[in-house]
């Protein structure tokens, strides 16, 4: 982070100053865990469900920071505090501030699904030739992405920014903080419907993106998803689509999967034809790579530097992550889930040698078309071409018995569980050595536990 002063922050939040006599004392990092304080820390002092940061103040002064922003100060502190209302708020207003005064160039990305995969394969594209900041892990929401924006150092050129949001007006929150130069969005799907309502619900909120974005900036839209392609200008803005199919500026003309190794293509980038492979599985991995490969020609990049990008393109953890199990693999998928990427993933799996075992959990936060949409998943377990599928939860108990009809008489082991315990109890009985398993849920459903189970098996 580039230092800025007491003062600056003070301006920036529209706080008072408690117990500060140097208004020119350097801030060095911002952090809302107590435990990273160091020497010149920003602490934001954060009430949350089960901890209040206020209660951390005189602690994070002994450990060196520099001030507190805070909505009191409790007896006892006689540190510098910063004191706003809302210290959500006055984070945001800090980093927006912050962002304001940097040359950055910021690429913006939301969507229901594939925003991390997609982060992931910008930020390696663009690191071939920048220097590139991105989200890390999922620090995308209102505390997450002001958090982010305050780590972009004084030599970052490009700075990456996953953008997630669950309720009309978060995406306005978030633009106004990033102020993005690039806008991406990777689809329209059935996420937060408790929410959002529709999928047309989910095209509105997401667009809030475009707010605050540089009037000369771009974006870039999945041509392939059906909402989207109805946006055809966006304040004078012209979108790029990209995707699969060969309507779209940006797709792949041919495409040869090599299992769980990856696919290898040929991308025609606006007319102009290259050869590029990816070690990310799936065909909606193969679409965030025409996403990123647009998005690199659009900042100069050859395709050489493209290519190279894509190649080492990796996902993380709980996201599509393949683990090698023995003979098999664990693919770790277990960060969230929604009907399109449940299906998705088991497209991926369907790519592996040998036995195939999906387990898949309750999907939250889907409206009152959940039921309906968890057996949608079961229905395509069924036909997909896997050896067995393993329902975990109550909503799963859905999914369980559209799998079980549509299979009839079919090859597909099917098998229920009420909770992640019960389950956890039979694993060794469920799963074999050599199988590939799949492990995908809603992040609440805490299937980061159950990776952790098979790799000790």
């Amino acid at each position: 982070m580039k230092a800025f002063t007491f003062e600056d922050a003070l301006k920036a939040a529209g706080g008072t100053a408690v117990n500060q006599e140097n208004v020119t004392r350097e801030i060095k990092n911002v952090t809302m865990d107590s435990r990273k304080v160091t020497f010149g820390s920003l602490f934001v002092a954060i009430k949350g469900e089960r901890v209040d940061g206020h209660d951390f103040m005189r602690e994070v002064f002994l450990k060196g920071a520099a001030a507190v922003l805070c909505d009191h100060v409790p007896e006892g502190i006689t540190g510098p505090c910063i004191v706003v209302p809302d210290t959500v708020k006055g984070l945001q207003e800090i980093a927006r501030w912050y962002r304001s005064i940097l040359p950055v160039k910021v690429v913006g990305i939301t969507g229901s699904v594939g925003k991390t995969s997609t982060k992931e394969m910008v930020a390696a594209v663009l690191a071939e030739k920048f220097n590139v900041l991105k989200t890390i892990g999922n620090y995308n929401n209102e505390i997450g992405l002001p958090l982010t924006v305050l780590s972009i150092e004084e030599d970052t050129e490009i700075a990456v920014l996953e953008m997630g949001i669950s309720d009309f007006g978060e995406m306005r929150v978030l633009s106004r903080i990033a102020c993005p130069d690039i806008c991406v969005i990777t689809n329209i799907g059935q996420c937060h419907l408790e929410f959002l309502h529709d999928r047309d619900g989910i095209l509105k909120a997401k667009s809030e993106i475009f707010e605050f974005m540089n009037p000369k900036g771009r974006i870039y839209l999945n041509g392939d998803d059906d909402k989207l392609i109805t946006v055809k200008e966006v304040n004078g803005i012209v979108p790029t689509f990209f995707g699969l199919k060969n309507t779209n500026d940006v797709y792949p003309v041919e495409k040869e999967s090599m299992g769980l190794g990856g696919t290898k293509m040929r991308i025609s980038l606006r007319g102009s034809l290259f050869d590029a492979e990816i070690h990310m599985l799936g065909d909606h991995m193969v679409s965030n790579a025409m996403a990123a490969t647009a998005i690199g020609a659009d900042l100069g990049m050859d395709k050489n530097q493209i290519a190279a990008g894509l190649y080492t393109a990796k996902t993380i953890d709980g996201r599509s992550n393949l683990i090698p199990k023995g003979t098999g693999y664990i693919i770790d998928d277990c960060y969230n889930a929604s009907p399109a990427s449940m299906m998705a993933a088991l497209d991926m799996l369907k790519l592996a040698n040998g036995r195939k075992v999906a387990i898949l959990g309750d999907m939250f936060e889907l409206g009152p078309d959940s039921d309906n949409m968890h057996a949608a998943v079961g229905r395509y377990a069924a036909t997909v071409g896997i050896d067995k599928l393993l329902c975990v939860g109550q909503n799963c108990r859905h999914m369980y018995n559209a799998a079980l009809h549509e299979n009839g008489t079919g090859g597909l082991g099917v098998g229920y569980y009420t909770d992640l315990e019960s389950l956890l109890k039979s694993l060794k009985i469920e799963i074999k050595e050599g199988d590939n398993v799949l492990v995908k849920s809603s992040h609440g459903m805490g299937f980061a536990q159950l990776v952790e189970a098979l790799k000790e098996l």
